[in-house]
C-alpha cells in the first residue's frame, strides 16, 4: 500500500437507515468520512486529474449508497467500501467512516460510528 492519502471528510446525508420502522419515515443525519490510498506521484508531477482520484467521484459514490435503505450502518459502510474499491481502480485501498447522529437507544449519545476499510 502507498504512503499517499486523500481524505475527503464531511459528506453530509440525511438518510433513512436504522432497525426501527421510525428511522425508516423520519430519517436522520449521517456524516461520512473516507481515506483513500492512492499513488498521487502521477498526478503531482502531470497536473494532470485522471491520474488521480476526482473527489467529486468520491461523493456520487457515497451519495448513491447512503440513498440505499439499510438497517444496519455496518451494511451501508461496507457497500461504500466495496463501491469506492470497484468504481475507483486508482485507489489501492480506501477506509470509510459512517457517523450516525443521536441514534435511537435509552440514553445520551451524540453519535455513533462505524469504521471498515477495503
Amino acid at each position: 500500500m502507498t504512503t499517499n492519502k486523500i481524505l475527503v471528510n464531511g459528506l453530509r446525508f440525511w438518510a433513512h437507515h436504522g432497525c426501527m420502522e421510525e428511522e425508516a419515515i423520519v430519517g436522520q443525519e449521517y456524516r461520512v468520512d473516507v481515506a483513500l490510498w492512492v499513488n498521487l506521484a502521477p498526478s503531482a508531477e502531470t497536473d494532470d486529474l485522471s491520474k488521480t482520484v476526482d473527489y467529486e467521484d468520491v461523493y456520487r459514490i457515497v451519495r448513491r449508497e447512503m440513498g440505499v435503505r439499510s438497517k444496519l450502518v455496518e451494511q451501508v459502510c461496507q457497500r461504500i467500501v466495496n463501491a469506492l474499491r470497484n468504481e475507483l481502480p486508482l485507489s489501492e485501498s480506501v477506509e470509510v467512516k459512517v457517523t450516525k447522529f443521536q441514534p435511537p437507544i435509552n440514553g445520551d449519545c451524540d453519535h455513533i460510528a462505524v469504521v471498515m476499510q477495503g
